[in-house]
């Protein structure tokens, strides 16, 4: 599994809610024998249950011995999911992500990487406040 996959799974699966959502979902929406009336569903269901990234993240962080600072460091947020967090799996993550700038200037790659992670999210339904996707 890619980095950024490990990232979500390890968010994504603090949420009960949006883990069990989808499960009940799907098959709700797959026994419409119209295509038309399943259309319509999916949509509003995958609408309805996005998974709160900053509640979840929050949690993580308030049950951590380390103070983490998971909305402005990309290494904070690694930790606080329990993953590899180096120098090397950043860079990873950056050529996953299509990082276009100078690996070896690890504080802005660090700062174009938690903004991606972020953006990223959101756009895989999870529920991310607008300052941290900018």
């Amino acid at each position: 599994m890619s980095i950024f996959g490990n990232i979500m799974s390890a968010i994504f699966g603090h949420s009960s809610s949006a883990a069990a959502a989808p499960a009940a979902a799907a098959p709700t929406a797959q026994s419409v024998p119209a295509p038309t009336a399943a259309a319509p569903s999916a949509p509003s269901m995958a609408s309805a249950t996005p998974v709160d990234v900053t509640a979840i993240m929050d949690g993580l962080a308030a049950k951590s011995s380390e103070k983490l600072d998971w909305r402005k460091s990309i290494v904070d947020l690694m930790k606080l999911i329990n993953l590899d967090s180096s120098l090397a799996a950043r860079k990873e993550l950056a050529q996953e992500l299509s990082y276009g700038g100078d690996m070896n200037d690890s504080a802005s790659m660090n700062i174009w990487l938690h903004k991606q992670v972020m953006a990223k999210l959101a756009e895989n339904g999870g529920k991310v406040p607008d300052e941290l996707r900018v």
